[in-house]
């Protein structure tokens, strides 16, 4: 096995054509599927499906480019950073479910490094691809929450994807809204208080699951609901709509505004599910960088956790 056959792979998996992946590591065809047969045979796995209409990885092959894509990475850094005149940026991810505390840490802790010596990334996206960004290395830490509901679920996948769950916090859920809602000033709100108000909820693409929502008792049959991608839509939504979201109510005025309130859920015999275990999670076994420590120490430092 080659760092070389390792390279060719990896681009035959990003073009998902043999012609294309050829054309841009400037070799013939011919020795570049030469090249994967004798990776294949050298392994005793089927790394690439071939069919008419491009090449597609196996499950095995899906499997083993991750750790193609580590040792390339870090042959990749390698050089880089010890090259003449090399050039090097550490790169560090964060990808959270829609969280504005997760962002606020992601700030602090940028703050403390020399930017123009690193690539930062911080991505709030579907939980979906939270899991898959990490799995992949894409992010070093994604940030999502757990409950009695998805917890069996989410750590069915979380297991299958080589990843760990870090619990930091447990809260109860809270109704998120505009501070002019009808409903603002109330101590708590239960859920029938809600019915004549449109629910707001992130999208999390097509055919996903319940157990990959971002809010609390995403079970209930809601008369109106509206799908967002994105926080600021959502805060839109609040005050052109007086939707309501239900959340951990842990919330970066600094980031949202002062604008909103969390009112304090009030839950009954038929939705006791409002207990949120917020955390974060990593590759299975992976040692933190210097950048993850310090993210994880922003968050704790946030959220009053020892």
């Amino acid at each position: 096995m080659t760092l070389t056959q390792l390279h060719y792979l990896i681009t035959i998996a990003e073009t998902k054509s043999l012609n294309k992946a050829a054309e841009l590591l400037y070799v013939s065809q011919p020795s570049l599927t030469n090249a994967m047969k004798e990776l294949e045979k050298e392994l005793g796995l089927v790394l690439l499906y071939r069919g008419g209409k491009g090449v597609a990885l196996t499950n095995d092959g899906a499997e083993f480019l991750l750790h193609a894509k580590e040792i390339y990475d870090q042959y990749e850094a390698v050089v880089q950073k010890y090259s003449k005149n090399g050039s090097y940026r550490k790169k560090f991810g964060v990808s959270t479910q829609h969280y504005s505390f997760a962002v606020k840490a992601f700030v602090d802790m940028a703050k403390e490094f020399d930017m123009s010596k690193y690539e930062f990334a911080i991505r709030e996206t579907e939980t979906r691809k939270v899991l898959s960004d990490v799995s992949t290395l894409r992010s070093e830490i994604g940030v999502l929450y757990l409950s009695d509901f998805n917890r069996k679920a989410m750590e069915k996948m979380m297991k299958t994807a080589s990843l760990e769950f870090h619990p930091l916090i447990s809260c109860g859920a809270y109704v998120y809204l505009w501070k002019q809602h009808p409903l603002a000033k109330e101590t708590s709100i239960r859920f029938e208080q809600l019915s004549g108000y449109p629910c707001l909820s992130f999208e999390q693409g097509e055919n996903s699951s319940f157990y990959f929502a971002e809010e609390i008792l995403s079970t209930n049959e809601y008369a109106q609901i509206i799908k967002a991608n994105d926080r600021a839509t959502m805060l839109n939504l609040m005050v052109g709509l007086n939707g309501y979201t239900l959340c951990s109510g842990i919330i970066c005025e600094e980031l949202n505004g002062s604008d909103y309130v969390a009112v304090p859920f009030e839950g009954d015999e038929e939705d006791q599910d409002s207990v949120m275990e917020i955390g974060y999670i990593t590759r299975k076994n992976m040692v933190l960088s210097e950048m993850g420590e310090t993210y994880i120490e922003a968050i704790k430092k946030y959220l009053n956790i020892e």
